[in-house]
């Protein structure tokens, strides 16, 4: 039996984002990821302003005239979200953590999914699957997806995208839209010690496979972040702990130019991982737990919906 709890928080977030997909990303989801895959219908006779392309030689020889090929759009979808649930999800300078913020943009996508009659499916993990959840339909199996990304308690706290995209791979095999939630934090020597933007380690890492799980998926990166892993607060002496590695270290946060330093480093390594998504071909979007999502998601859907069109 569910606790009366987590009820209340599934059914509090089902309540704030139905509004948001019923007013407005409902139908820009269909827009932006509509034509993952044409479906042959018919074949008919040519007419002026048919694509050349488009024209079936094998019938037109047969038949002495020209026919094309008609093809209709994949009605169906399948939207996966593979969500980051390492022990650095946790964390969340004010209301909101960002696994928190993950689980309503999670809600957000798969109940615009299921409203366009798509399958949504699940992949939890750190730096091994921690959990899978096969694409079904409807409001039952969607409520399920977000308490599991709430409240799934991971045995490890590590993070390995390598890990989730390929076994995306192995459990789709059909085109899907993939999206990618998580904090793209890699433990690493920064200037503050580990849970820094370390960019370099997850390119060598991960790049040529997300160019690879890109080449067969529609593949979305949404960063969630917090404005405190930009920032320091000048509040004085803090003890830090990386919540996937463990290790701690103490920070003057009233130096000005530790701060600085801080906040130089991280949007350096913000840009880099930016390019490092344009390499791949994979769009990507960042959202701040400190900060409303729905304006900064809706203009994401715009910005594709057009790129898309233009081809």
């Amino acid at each position: 039996m569910i606790p009366r709890e987590i009820l209340k928080k599934i059914r509090q977030i089902e309540l704030r984002t139905n509004r948001l997909v019923t007013e407005t990303l409902g139908g820009q989801y269909h827009s932006v990821f509509k034509g993952q895959g044409m479906n042959f219908e018919e074949v008919r006779e040519y007419q002026p302003g048919d694509e050349v392309r488009a024209i079936d030689w094998n019938v037109t020889a047969r038949m002495n005239h020209p026919f094309v090929k008609k093809f209709v759009e994949e009605r169906e979808l399948t939207l996966i979200l593979l969500v980051d649930v390492s022990g650095s999800g946790l964390f969340g300078s004010g209301e909101q953590s960002k696994r928190e913020l993950a689980a309503e943009i999670g809600s957000v996508l798969a109940f615009s999914a299921i409203r366009n009659n798509d399958k949504v499916g699940l992949i939890l993990f750190t730096d091994e699957i921690e959990k899978f959840i096969p694409p079904r339909k409807g409001r039952r199996h969607v409520l399920r997806v977000i308490r599991e990304i709430l409240f799934f308690e991971p045995k490890r706290r590590g993070t390995d995208l390598n890990v989730a995209l390929q076994f995306l791979d192995r459990v789709t095999p059909h085109r899907a839209i993939a999206i990618v939630l998580s904090d793209f934090l890699v433990s690493g020597n920064g200037a503050e010690g580990g849970g820094v933007l370390n960019v370099n380690a997850f390119a060598h890492s991960s790049r040529a496979v997300l160019r690879q799980a890109n080449r067969r998926h529609d593949v979305v990166a949404v960063q969630i972040a917090d404005r405190y892993e930009y920032e320091l607060p000048p509040i004085g002496r803090l003890v830090l702990e990386d919540a996937e590695t463990g290790e701690v270290v103490e920070v003057n946060t009233r130096e000005m130019g530790r701060r600085a330093a801080f906040a130089q480093q991280q949007a350096a390594a913000q840009e880099e991982l930016e390019r490092l998504f344009r390499s791949v071909g994979v769009d990507a979007i960042r959202l701040r737990t400190d900060q409303p999502y729905s304006a900064s998601l809706g203009k994401f859907f715009v910005v594709r919906e057009k790129r898309r069109s233009r081809g």
